[in-house]
C-alpha cells in the first residue's frame, strides 16, 4: 500500500483534501506536515489536529512546518484568504480542538525520514507553499531521487493566476523555494488552475453529506458552504467553488484522473512575471522530462469519486 504524506495550509480545501485521503483505501495516510497560507503554520497544525479528529482518525500524527517564505522574516494572513477560508481556516465554523499534541519533530525534518523509510513507496502532496519541502532537499538532496512521486497542488500553466495575472495563490508564497523545487529533478506532477478549476462543488453536494446525520457531516457542510459562498463574491462565474487541494490528492490516489504534458518546468522568481509558473528554456530539448503538468481532468470521474468516498467516510464518523 502506497503512504501518503498531505503538507497543508489548513484551510478549506485542505480539509476536504484530509477527508479525501482517509476516505481512500488505496494509500495509507502517515503523516501531516503544517505550513503557511491560508493560516498561520500555527493555526494550520491546531486546524490539521481537529479535522482528523472530527472525520475519525484522531491519531494521524500532525508535524508542524516553517512559519513563513524561505526569503521572509514572518508571515501575515492576506486579508483575501481570511474572506475565502474563514479566519479560523475552516470557514469559521467551531470544530471542536483536539486535545493532542502535534509532533515534537519538525515537518523538514519528518519529511527527510518517511521518504527514507518508505521510500518509492511514499506520495507527498503539498497543498500550500513549498517551503518545507524546499528545505527538505536542502537538508537532504537525496530525497530527490529517493521519493516515490510528488504530487503538488499549485501554479498554472494555460490559464491565468488567481492572485496576479501569473500567478497561483500557493506558489505565490515563496517563488524562490518553488523554482528550487522545480529544478530539482523531482518527479513531480503539478496540479495547477489549468484542472482544479474545472472541477466545482455546490451546495447541492453539500447538503448530502448534511443529510448523513453525522456531525462530521454537518461540520464538513458548513465548512465547505462557507467556501462556496465565498466563490460567489471572488468567482461568481464559476457557479460553485474549486476543488483545488482535494484533486491533488485524488491524482496521487489514481494518477489516471488526469491527462499531463510532460515538461521541465521552472518558476520566475524576478520582475513583474514572479511566481509564474512555466516552462524551463534551458531544458526544452532535454528528453529527460521530470515534471508532468495536469492539462486535462475527467470532471465527471472525479466528482462521483469525490463524493462517494467523503460521503461515505462522514456516514460513518459517530
Amino acid at each position: 500500500m502506497k503512504k501518503l504524506v498531505l503538507d497543508l495550509d489548513v484551510g478549506i480545501d485542505d480539509t476536504l483534501a484530509v477527508a479525501y485521503a482517509l476516505a481512500s483505501p488505496e494509500v495509507e495516510l502517515v503523516g501531516i506536515t503544517t505550513t503557511y497560507g491560508n493560516v498561520t503554520t500555527e493555526q494550520s497544525t491546531a486546524n490539521a489536529l481537529a479535522v482528523c479528529a472530527l472525520l475519525g482518525a484522531p491519531d494521524v500524527p500532525v508535524y508542524p512546518g516553517l512559519p513563513c517564505a524561505s526569503f521572509a522574516e514572518d508571515f501575515t494572513v492576506q486579508p483575501v484568504s481570511a474572506f475565502i477560508h474563514g479566519k479560523n481556516g475552516v470557514g469559521e465554523v467551531d470544530v471542536p480542538a483536539s486535545d493532542r499534541a502535534p509532533q515534537g519533530q519538525g515537518a523538514v525534518d519528518f519529511i527527510v525520514e518517511a521518504v527514507h523509510r518508505w521510500g518509492k513507496d511514499l506520495i507527498y502532496v503539498p497543498t500550500g507553499p513549498l517551503t518545507n519541502f524546499d528545505a527538505a532537499i536542502a537538508q537532504d538532496p537525496s530525497i530527490v531521487d529517493e521519493v516515490g512521486a510528488v504530487v503538488l497542488m499549485g501554479g498554472a500553466l494555460t490559464v491565468p493566476g488567481n492572485v496576479t495575472p501569473w500567478s497561483e495563490a500557493n506558489i505565490s508564497q515563496d517563488p524562490d523555494a518553488a523554482d528550487r523545487v522545480f529544478r530539482s529533478g523531482i518527479p513531480a506532477t503539478m496540479i495547477g488552475l489549468d484542472v482544479t478549476l474545472q472541477t466545482l462543488l455546490t451546495y447541492r453536494e453539500t447538503a448530502l453529506w448534511r443529510e448523513t446525520g453525522t456531525e462530521a457531516g454537518k461540520r464538513l457542510a458548513d465548512i465547505t458552504d462557507y467556501y462556496i459562498k465565498a466563490y460567489e463574491t471572488t468567482a461568481p462565474h464559476l457557479h460553485g467553488c474549486g476543488l483545488h487541494d482535494p484533486l491533488a490528492c485524488a491524482v496521487a490516489v489514481d494518477p489516471s484522473l488526469v491527462e499531463c504534458l510532460p515538461i521541465n518546468m521552472m518558476v520566475d522568481v524576478e520582475g513583474p512575471t514572479r511566481g509564474r509558473t512555466i516552462g524551463n528554456p534551458e531544458l526544452l530539448n532535454d528528453p529527460n522530462k521530470t515534471m508532468e503538468v495536469a492539462v486535462r481532468v475527467d470532471v465527471a470521474r472525479f466528482l462521483d469519486e469525490f463524493m462517494g468516498r467523503i460521503t461515505r467516510l462522514v456516514s460513518s464518523c459517530q
